[in-house]
């Protein structure tokens, strides 16, 4: 069996989508590489760029992940043939990495968020998704003043030399 890649590892050559505002809201733990179950015209609609994760999740239902409210638009040139834009998507994982999943789920209180959906160099669509424990407004505030701090420590770096 493969090694776990890290997140930089993953080779992301079109980003379809991403959520940026999960890396504030909630802790990381740990991140996976999932394959995703698609329809044709999904398929082409997100080849055009087109689809968001914003409001999207993962769970765990028996040995399988879904992806939830995950929107892709309809292709416009599609006919009658046409897919659900927010229908449930189903996951491709290991029985290793389900398992992780469902003991960081139901044992630790974590949860399952997207972080992005992109193509790889072979062409396939992959879904990142990270394990991760939602932050307190405190743990927001901690990261904003470091996020503050690194601007302000890379303006002085930048000043003097």
């Amino acid at each position: 069996m493969a090694r776990p890649q890290s997140a930089a590892e993953f080779d992301k050559k079109k980003v379809v989508a991403e959520n940026r505002r999960a890396r504030f809201d909630f802790a990381i733990e740990q991140v996976f590489e999932a394959g995703i179950v698609l329809q044709g015209t999904e398929v082409k609609s997100l080849r055009f760029g087109e689809g968001t994760i914003a409001e999207s999740y993962a769970e765990v239902k028996g040995n399988e992940v879904w992806l939830v409210n995950s929107n892709i638009p309809e292709f416009s040139h599609g006919n009658r043939h046409n897919h659900e834009p927010k229908r449930p998507r189903k996951l491709l994982l290991s029985g290793r990495e389900i398992n992780k999943m469902y003991a960081g789920v139901a044992r630790q209180g974590m949860t399952l968020v997207p972080l992005s959906v992109y193509f790889n160099s072979r062409g396939r669509a992959k879904v990142e998704l990270a394990l991760a424990k939602g932050k307190k407004a405190h743990d927001k505030r901690e990261s904003i003043k470091e996020r503050d701090w690194k601007r302000d420590k890379e303006r002085l770096l930048k000043d003097r030399g």
